[in-house]
């Protein structure tokens, strides 16, 4: 089976592009996940995705960056599917293709290894380099006196639905339900959840 996978870091961004690459290409089944790139062990849909992948399936994305984030990590997760024989292909890099490389024995391997450790350390360079730039522009701004902070989307101040989903987190943490529990059920990513968790908690201690 053809499976794809298609990511994007935040709930604000769009998966369509992805998506429609991964229909094109031909994938039976498309996973998709609005999740950060930082940790796979993170990722609920990449890894119920995993356990769905049997040895012979081929697993898309399209591009590597949407796979993960960090150096290590990739090729990790990349040995992962070899050790597996589950084939991946990275649409926007057709070298990263290891259909490609079946008939020769160990080239395959080769050339994935050289290419992968490659553009994995360009990925995390890129990302490194963004995180740095926005540093540096949020410094200016706070200099300037111009940088308020990314506003505040679940909160006691809150109004309408997003009032109403941190009450819902509120109870629900207060009922002791676990990340995860209330993740699925609100809707909400674990990062927000923790820091309400822990807004909450110190509240607690005052």
């Amino acid at each position: 089976m053809i499976i794809g996978y298609a990511r994007v870091s935040s709930k604000e961004q769009n998966l369509q592009r992805q998506i429609e690459a991964l229909e094109q290409y031909g994938c039976e089944k498309i996973f998709t996940e609005k999740e950060s790139g930082k940790d796979f062990n993170n990722r609920a849909v990449y890894q119920a995705l995993k356990k769905k992948l049997r040895f012979g399936d081929i697993f898309v994305v399209k591009d590597l960056s949407r796979f993960g984030r960090t150096k290590v990590d990739i090729i990790n997760e990349w040995k992962w599917f070899q050790e597996n024989e589950i084939d991946i292909i990275i649409l926007d890099m057709p070298i990263l293709n290891t259909t490609n490389y079946k008939n020769v024995e160990g080239i395959g391997t080769l050339v994935s290894d050289i290419v992968l450790n490659l553009l994995s350390w360009m990925v995390e360079e890129e990302r490194t380099r963004i995180k740095k730039a926005q540093a540096e522009g949020i410094k200016i701004a706070k200099e300037q006196g111009k940088y308020k902070g990314r506003p505040v989307k679940y909160s006691a101040d809150a109004t309408g639905q997003d009032k109403v989903i941190y009450d819902t987190i509120i109870r629900m943490l207060n009922n002791n339900s676990t990340i995860m529990d209330i993740h699925r059920y609100t809707n909400v990513s674990r990062p927000i959840i923790y820091k309400i968790r822990d807004e909450l908690n110190e509240a607690a201690t005052v």
